[in-house]
């Protein structure tokens, strides 16, 4: 059931989605080589409990306050103490804040130091086709629209992860509907005032087809390419969209 939010539930998303977007702008400078994956989680934990929140993800059992997916993960990449970055990663963090019981979500996948030509490229394509799937994402049209727009920006160089994608969400981590990233076909519900929904591409320099490892959680790309991940929080009104989770 797709869930319209009210005029005082889009508010309290909306600080949610403020909150996340002043934390990645926090965080973001100090990730830096020789960093553990669980260093960067628990900047991202001070941050959230310290102005009145709590991770969203503890909220489905997650063991972090961030996905943290770093090369050919796409995904849900646990943090640890073990796994270091180092100069030439792209990593990607995926986060939510519970703030006053509203939610809100994010994805960025940002470069460590230097990377390469491809991956500078993978990225790109895949902040152009979120750009477009929030351009489609307009009062009247439908979600198919938003699938179209998005795997209308890529071309055969790379692959679209269609196993997993972007969904409603404000009153719970995951709601309906579900965003897919390419025209899978599924529900094609039409967009309406009041929905919040996370648009987020996964987009791989190469296959489209992914794996889950034994953890359960971290999903990786079949043929061990880079993946590249990125989602805004987004409101429909009748006149306009409005991306929540930029300040």
């Amino acid at each position: 059931m797709i869930r319209l939010k009210n005029e005082k539930q889009i508010d309290g998303i909306r600080k949610s989605c403020k909150l996340l977007a002043h934390m990645f702008e926090e965080i973001i400078p100090k990730v830096e080589p020789g960093m553990s994956t669980k260093d960067i989680d628990d900047l991202a934990v001070k941050f959230i409990k310290s102005n009145g929140g709590k991770p969203a993800w503890y909220t489905v059992d997650f063991p972090g306050a961030l996905c943290i997916s770093v090369n050919n993960e796409v995904i849900h990449g646990i943090p640890s103490k073990n796994r270091k970055i180092k100069e030439g990663d792209i990593v990607s963090l995926d986060g939510g804040i519970v703030l006053d019981g509203f939610f809100s979500d994010c994805a960025k996948t940002i470069p460590i130091g230097k990377v390469s030509k491809e991956a500078e490229n993978l990225m790109e394509i895949t902040k152009r086709a979120l750009d477009a799937g929030i351009d489609a994402c307009k009062f009247g049209s439908r979600i198919h629209d938003i699938s179209r727009a998005v795997s209308g920006v890529i071309n055969k160089k790379y692959g679209i992860v269609t196993e997993y994608c972007g969904h409603g969400v404000g009153l719970a981590v995951h709601e309906d509907p579900n965003v897919p990233n390419d025209l899978v076909g599924g529900p094609n519900p039409r967009l309406q005032e009041g929905m919040v929904l996370a648009i987020e591409p996964m987009i791989n320099l190469g296959t489209g087809d992914v794996e889950l490892l034994d953890d359960e959680w971290t999903v990786v790309t079949a043929d061990g390419k880079l993946s590249s991940h990125q989602e805004h929080t987004v409101v429909i009104f009748r006149d306009h969209t409005e991306i929540l989770t930029i300040i």
